[in-house]
């Protein structure tokens, strides 16, 4: 059976905005590397969704979320849910952030 990646509509402008910002900040290859980074972390959690740490959040919505550092951009967190398709990206965000507010 193919296995999916879903991305949500706030993940997906998480990863353009940080990608904004890296270009900006650290040049359009630093950015492009992001990009790759992340696919790549998509990918591995799809082949091992168990993977990421569980998170507890006061949001009973979030119940059996997983996170997961990017490589090489290990202070950005993928946000997910195993499914039984795949993978579910909820959000992809700079661990600096409030977690609990950001990710609902």
């Amino acid at each position: 059976m193919k296995r999916d990646i879903v991305i949500r509509p706030a993940a997906d402008h998480d990863i353009d905005e940080q990608f904004v910002y890296l270009a900006l900040e650290a040049g359009e290859e630093r950015a492009l590397r992001f990009l790759e980074a992340t696919q790549a972390c998509f990918n591995r959690l799809l082949e091992m969704p168990e993977l990421g740490a569980i998170r507890t959040f006061k949001n009973p919505e979030l119940a059996g979320l997983r996170m997961f550092p990017v490589a090489n951009f290990t202070a950005h967190l993928v946000f997910y849910r195993p499914t039984s398709r795949g993978i579910e990206v909820i959000r992809v965000l700079h661990g600096a952030r409030d977690l609990e507010r950001s990710v609902t």
